[in-house]
Order: structure tokens, then C-alpha cells, then sequence
């Protein structure tokens, strides 16, 4: 590889520090960062990964010949009453939406067969790390997202890259093993709430499918109540008293004396409309020129809070006190993080062009650091979140879209953002996201299903999606009515859980078929289109 650097901020640069498959430039205290770009000229392969935005960001493999979609083809009133550009990282990227133009996040890669070369930062805290390929001249430009941040007393670091070549095991083990970052966690299995009920759940309908999880589930799986169970979103102290009369307390002790760990879901940064918390502390919302921060129309439109507001830690912490200290959780899905830190810090103004006090990268690093304080040795799986960010910080986290009831979401819902609902690009990001599994963090591919009732989705689907959630995840839920499974559902479940000890996995990128031993056999799956 040939590596050709400019930096704009010349006069500030103190330090130009390459190494053998790292490069670092710091700046010195004091620089106002105006615009730092560095450029990798490299030869486009038949498949290249640019890592997507957040966790929901729809992120394959591509060629020279695709294009990335942003928001384009969304009428603009259309798309800023719903704040679709607020999903991810559309209000700070320009999508040239043109062929052979790749962009991605904090770490891309180009593959030739089994040959990759990954270039990935090290660290985000200074800003993300942006990349730009220009296919048809064979130039990728590497920038970094901390336009007009001020460096104070720090040295600022405008780049700090791992660069490699080798097997996908070679690059990926090198950059984890140059970040210092191994975590390891146990796989869990087990029940969501979410994609049978959605909202519409009681202690009624918990207390049967808990019921059905007894006959299906072993010792220590995990039983997670989604979300539906609070007055509305943001109201994290409020449990609904119309659904659960007695509150989560018993929930969570039937939980327990059944044998399983208890999970519970809620969005600690955002809140909608109709809550207490937007009609009482208004304050406590995260503000940009004059107005609320939304985040996209969810619940009728939801509210970031502002996170260095000193009464939104502690109120943080306290319901962090009330879900694991007195209801007694062993885990949450802390979901829509990305709201936290849409903007650098000191961006809430008119201006866009600083000075500001830290990127909006290291205020959603700040974010999580403070989140698994709160949380402390609790289980947290993390979802609707910047990846690198959450790397050794999260024990799980999503790595794709929420799930549709059936392949591909509805037509007329294609058009939309990355973010969008597909359990399609679901299962390619579990695939092309793979590698952070057991690195980064537990990946959790979301739910699978086996039912029959209340989805349109052919058995082939069904199986395919199961089985790449079990052998390439480190988190199996299912969110089916696990009371109405029959002795064929149960044998398939087990069966399928099976593939969770498998070895040797092997996947053809270019046809999804995935390869395994299991009980010393080969075996295969074939994607089912």
C-alpha cells in the first residue's frame, strides 16, 4: 500500500508517528481543528466493507458498481418533519449517492477471495474516523469528523490507524490485539418481548409466555421484557399500572424462580411527547438552534436529552438504582443510544463551525463510559448505537436492523433510510459484521422465529435466518408465542440451538452459503434466495 497524507493544519502538527501498521499525526494544544484528510491510494477489489453509521446501519459487502443511498428520493418537508436524517449520520455526511463513490465509519476493508486489507482507526475519541472511496481512481480518503473542535490542554490526535493485509483472521486479531480490546463474553439465549406483542404486552401475557419458556428454555437463559411496559417512553421510573397492576417487582421474582435471568428494555436518552419527563423538564432536552433535538418519528416523534444537564445523571442513576437494586434485572437492552451525542459538544447554537469543546464521537464514548458506570458488573446489550464507540464498554450489542414480520419490510418502506426495518439486511450484517463477535463485544443478530401465526415468512426463511442468528451470534432470542410451540416446533428449536457449539465456520461471501463441523460432520446452509 502507498500512503500519501495531508493535513491542512500544517503548523499545528506536532508529531507525525508511522509504525509498522499504524500511522498516528497529533496536533499541538491550542490548534482549532479545521480539516484533517489523509489519503490511501489502493486498487479497488471485487468486494469491499464500509462499516455503516450505527448499529442498525445497513452495511454489505459492495462492488465498484454500487452506490450508497442516503436519504435521497425522501421529499425534504417529508423527511425533516420525521427527522429521517437524525437516524444516523445524514445531517454530517455528505451521500454523493453516485456509483463507485463507498463511504463508511471507523473501519473498512477491500477483499480480494480470502485476501483482506483493513484499514481501521484506533481510536475514536477525537472524532470518527470517515472513508471515502473514489473507485475509479483508486483513492480512498480517510477524514476525521472534528471540524472546528478545540484542542485545549491535550495533545489531539487527528489520525491514529491500523493498517493490514492477510486473512480475514490475520487483520481483524491484529487490530483488536493493537487496540487492546479482548471481550469475551459468555453466549446467552433465550425470549424478547418485542415481535409478537410490540408495545401491546401485560403481566398476563408475560407470565404465559413464561409459561411456554419453561418447557423450551435451560437454567440461566434469559427472559427480556421489551418495550411496553413503561407510561410512556422516557418515563423510565413509571411503570404501566393498566399492564402490570403489581408492578415488575413480581414479574422479575417469577422470572427468577423459574430459572432465568430477567432483561429489561428501555431508551435511557430519549423521550416522547405525551411523557411526564418532556412536560415537566423540558430543560433536560438536548437543544440545537432554538429548537429540540428529534430523532425520527418513533412513538410519534422522540427527544434526545441533553447528557451534561447535572439533573439528567442523576436522574439517570437513580433509575439505573431502581432497575437492577430494587425490581432486581440482571440485564439491559439500553436501545436508540445514538441520540445521545448527535452533535459535538457546545454545538447548540446557531453555528456549526466551532469553537467546541469535544467531538460528537467522544461525547457518545463519554456517554457509554458513564452508562457502564451506572450499570457496573450488570449485563448491558447495546442497540441503535455507534459501533466503535461501544467497543469493550457494552457486553452485547445489535449489529443490524430490527427485524420485519417478513423478508424484506414492504415495498413502499425500501425507499427510506439505512436504518430501515429488514430482516434481509438484518442477516448481511450479521455476515459482514462477524468478525467484532467476541472481539468488540457479544454480537446480537436480533431475534429469530419459528412460528407459523403472525408472519410471512416461508420455512426456508425462517430456518435459514435461525440458524446464521445461532452460529454467528452470541445472542439467540426468539420472540414467537413459545406456549403455542408443539413437540415438531420444540424439536426444531433444539435443534437449531444445537448449532450454537458449531466449529470450523466457514462463509462464501459471494453466495451466503455457511459451512460448519458439528459432532464431527460437515454440514452447509444455503441462503434461501
Amino acid at each position: 500500500m502507498e500512503l500519501k497524507w495531508q493535513v491542512n493544519e500544517q503548523k499545528g502538527i506536532q508529531e507525525f508517528l508511522p509504525g509498522r501498521n499504524t500511522v498516528r499525526i497529533n496536533l499541538n494544544p491550542g490548534t482549532i481543528v479545521s480539516q484533517a484528510k489523509a489519503f490511501l491510494l489502493i486498487s479497488p477489489t471485487p468486494k469491499m466493507f464500509f462499516n455503516g453509521f450505527q448499529s442498525w446501519t445497513y452495511s454489505p459487502e459492495f462492488t465498484s458498481k454500487n452506490k450508497i443511498r442516503g436519504t435521497h428520493g425522501i421529499p425534504g418537508p417529508l423527511s425533516k418533519l420525521l427527522a429521517l436524517d437524525h437516524f444516523a449520520d445524514y445531517h454530517f455526511i455528505h451521500y454523493p449517492h453516485r456509483e463507485g463513490i463507498l463511504h463508511g465509519v471507523s473501519y473498512c476493508y477491500f477483499r480480494e477471495n480470502d485476501h483482506y486489507t483493513l484499514v481501521a482507526s484506533l481510536n475514536e475519541r477525537p472524532g470518527y474516523t470517515l472513508f471515502t472511496f473514489d473507485c475509479e481512481k483508486g483513492v480512498l480518503q480517510i477524514e476525521r469528523d472534528c471540524k472546528g473542535v478545540c484542542v485545549q490542554n491535550d495533545i489531539f490526535t487527528s489520525f491514529d490507524l491500523f493498517y493490514a493485509q492477510g486473512t480475514e483472521e490475520e487483520v481483524f486479531t491484529g487490530w483488536f490485539d493493537c487496540m487492546g480490546i479482548h471481550n469475551e463474553v459468555p453466549k446467552i439465549k433465550g425470549y424478547s418481548s418485542w415481535y409478537n406483542c410490540y408495545q401491546n404486552i401485560s403481566e398476563r401475557k408475560i407470565f404465559e409466555d413464561l409459561e411456554g419458556a419453561v418447557k423450551l428454555f435451560d437454567p440461566g437463559d434469559l427472559f427480556q421484557i421489551d418495550d411496553g411496559w413503561e407510561t410512556f417512553v422516557g418515563d423510565w421510573e413509571d411503570v404501566d399500572s393498566r399492564k402490570f397492576p403489581k408492578g415488575l417487582l413480581p414479574v422479575v421474582k417469577k422470572i427468577h424462580d423459574s430459572g432465568f435471568k430477567a432483561g429489561l428494555w428501555l431508551a435511557p436518552f430519549v423521550c416522547e411527547k405525551r411523557s411526564r419527563l418532556f412536560r415537566e423538564h423540558p430543560d433536560w432536552l438536548l437543544r440545537y438552534k432554538n429548537s429540540y433535538w428529534k430523532n425520527g418519528p418513533n412513538w410519534g416523534g422522540s427527544f434526545s436529552l441533553d447528557i451534561d444537564k447535572p439533573e439528567v445523571s442523576a436522574w439517570l442513576k437513580r433509575v439505573f438504582e431502581q432497575v437492577f437494586d430494587v425490581w432486581n434485572f440482571d440485564l439491559v437492552k439500553l436501545d436508540f443510544l445514538y441520540a445521545a451525542a448527535p452533535l459535538h459538544t457546545g454545538n447548540h447554537g446557531r453555528k456549526d463551525d466551532g469553537p467546541f469543546t469535544e467531538s460528537r464521537a467522544k461525547r457518545m464514548t463519554r456517554t457509554l463510559e458513564f452508562l457502564r458506570n451506572c450499570c457496573g458488573d450488570k449485563l448491558i446489550l447495546g442497540c441503535g448505537v455507534p459501533l466503535m464507540p461501544a467497543f469493550g464498554l457494552v457486553d452485547y450489542c445489535r449489529v443490524g436492523s430490527d427485524m420485519s414480520l417478513d423478508w424484506d419490510d414492504k415495498f413502499f418502506m425500501r425507499s427510506l433510510h439505512r436504518e430501515r426495518v429488514s430482516t434481509r439486511q438484518s442477516i448481511n450484517n450479521t455476515i459482514y459484521r462477524r468478525q467484532l463477535n467476541g472481539r468488540a463485544f457479544g454480537n446480537d443478530p436480533d431475534v429469530f422465529f419459528l412460528r407459523d401465526r403472525n408472519l410471512r415468512m416461508s420455512g426456508k426463511e425462517k430456518n435459514y435466518l435461525a440458524a446464521v442468528n445461532a452460529l454467528l451470534g452470541s445472542v439467540w432470542l426468539t420472540s414467537d408465542d413459545l406456549k403455542n410451540y408443539d413437540e415438531r416446533k420444540i424439536s426444531l428449536y433444539r435443534q437449531i440451538a444445537k448449532l450454537r457449539e458449531a466449529e470450523d465456520i466457514r462463509i462464501d461471501p459471494n453466495t451466503l452459503t455457511i459451512r460448519f463441523r458439528l459432532d464431527d460432520e460437515e454440514h452447509k446452509i444455503d441462503y434461501p434466495h
